[in-house]
């Protein structure tokens, strides 16, 4: 097709969008060669972005939703059975219908050990074919899970728009694409791109190819550190094309309204440097979202990038860890990471699981992550200033170590008593904390109980709290009794 066709379409569709449902059948009448129908449709799939058009299940074009999105979600049990037998269909492509034994499971089982390894020892990982099926049948799920907590919650706090263009860096084998098609009402607009040099690419392809309508579609295969985000899209070398990739001249990129970072930070040679430059691809009110595991160096590593960035501008960190004192920032170690309910074992991770004695060596149902949401406007999770009249701010705690004050910390971890029967203890920030900062429930009451009660990155007051210094853990200790009261902020 040539492009003067192309804008005849787009030009027609533009002009009728909003007087009445744009029919191929109708329309392929108002273009100068007339092209076949269904050469009309599928022209209006691949511009419904830039349209503002959604495709309806009779085969019409309406105007798209504006605002902001609005997703139905109450969590994950199981990884979906589609996305499974997709998985399981290219492990039998790769290794025939007995993947999981025999010589292809030994060496699948022995791949994903050694990816393990090289994880906790901070060692590179080299991707091919075997590391991303091993890759796709040990994390797919719960990186799934992860990644449709964070979405659900960002866009239930109003960040998301229902025309929605997305940025994947190190997208790895699709657990953030997934998670975000199946979160998207069918009237939404998704503009996905991903950025993957690796062979996880060929899995994530497969894996999107059944997006069906309203959703475009492209992966480039690039380094995250030479990938451009601010330039036109599909101007990248190495990019490849999905269902999406209109061939049109005129792309541009506006900016994207979410980027994602997802378990990717402790891959980048420099990763705050790779986050200032994908920071400035962010559209005015867009949001960039950075995802780790859970275990302390990478959960660590993760609060450290996030300061960087942040602290030293040109980002705000919206949330979790909040910083609720102008001017100040933290410096504690931070150890801070969300859990989730355990999802349903995948049968193809027991499937792998089994011949090697069903030890749950090859079972990864957790579901915990550390987590950093940044933006350019300086909108925050909690919009409020304590005032210092009332509240002590954490970077102040040397000088009221064994007084009692009241202060404002936002609860930053479950609970992390070691064993049964010890006092529940919480890490609390509040954006100003040189140390770490942990709640320590010695005796509840109804007038504390929202210590436990509140959720991981909630906003609590703390009233007539004692505060100690602890030698062995070198940290505050905030001791929550019978005389304090602890309520969500509001």
């Amino acid at each position: 097709m040539n492009q003067d066709t192309r804008q005849q379409i787009r030009d027609n569709a533009q002009y009728l969008r909003n007087v009445r449902p744009l029919d191929p059948e109708e329309l392929h009448e108002y273009v100068e060669d007339q092209p076949h129908p269904a050469v009309v449709k599928q022209v209006l799939r691949e511009e419904a972005f830039d349209l503002g058009i959604v495709e309806q299940g009779d085969g019409t074009f309406v105007p798209a939703p504006e605002g902001r999105l609005s997703v139905d979600f109450d969590g994950v049990e199981r990884f979906p059975d589609r996305y499974e037998q997709q998985v399981i269909d290219l492990l039998t492509e790769w290794g025939g219908l007995e993947w999981h034994s025999g010589d292809s499971g030994d060496e699948l089982r022995e791949r994903i050990r050694d990816i393990k390894e090289r994880y906790l020892q901070g060692q590179a990982v080299e991707y091919d074919e075997l590391t991303a099926l091993g890759y796709a049948v040990y994390h797919l799920p719960d990186y799934y899970a992860v990644a449709k907590y964070v979405l659900a919650d960002l866009a239930a706090d109003g960040l998301l728009p229902s025309q929605l263009r997305v940025l994947d860096v190190g997208a790895g084998v699709g657990g953030p694409a997934l998670a975000l098609r199946d979160l998207l009402p069918d009237d939404a607009l998704l503009d996905y791109h991903a950025v993957e040099p690796s062979a996880a690419a060929d899995v994530l392809e497969s894996l999107l190819e059944d997006s069906g309508q309203n959703v475009r579609w492209e992966i480039h295969r690039a380094l995250a550190e030479e990938f451009d985000p601010s330039s036109p899209i599909g101007d990248n070398s190495g990019g490849g094309a999905g269902d999406g990739d209109s061939g049109s001249d005129d792309s541009t990129n506006e900016g994207y309204d979410l980027i994602i970072f997802g378990n990717v930070l402790s891959e980048l040679d420099d990763a705050a440097a790779t986050l200032y430059r994908y920071v400035e691809a962010l559209a005015d009110d867009g949001t960039l979202l950075a995802l780790a595991p859970a275990d302390r160096n990478t959960a660590i590593q993760l609060r450290q990038v996030e300061r960087e960035v942040a602290d030293g501008g040109p980002a705000t960190v919206y949330g979790p860890a909040v910083r609720l004192w102008p001017h100040q920032s933290p410096d504690s170690e931070s150890w801070s990471f969300d859990r989730k309910p355990d999802i349903e074992v995948p049968t193809m991770q027991q499937r792998l699981d089994d011949p090697a004695g069903g030890t749950g060596e090859f079972v990864n149902t957790d579901v915990q992550f550390a987590y950093s949401v940044l933006r350019t406007d300086g909108k925050r999770m909690h919009d409020v200033t304590p005032d210092r009249g009332i509240h002590a701010p954490m970077a102040d705690a040397e000088n009221y170590v064994t007084d009692r004050v009241n202060f404002l910390g936002v609860k930053l971890s479950h609970d992390l008593a070691e064993r049964e029967g010890a006092n529940p203890l919480y890490l609390l920030g509040d954006g100003s904390q040189k140390v770490d900062h942990f709640a320590v429930l010695t005796e509840a009451s109804i007038l504390n109980e929202d210590l436990r009660k509140a959720d991981y990155g909630d906003l609590l007051s703390f009233e007539n709290a004692l505060v100690l210094w602890n030698d062995d853990e070198e940290a505050y200790n905030v001791v929550v009794d019978g005389e304090t009261v602890v309520d969500r902020a509001r």
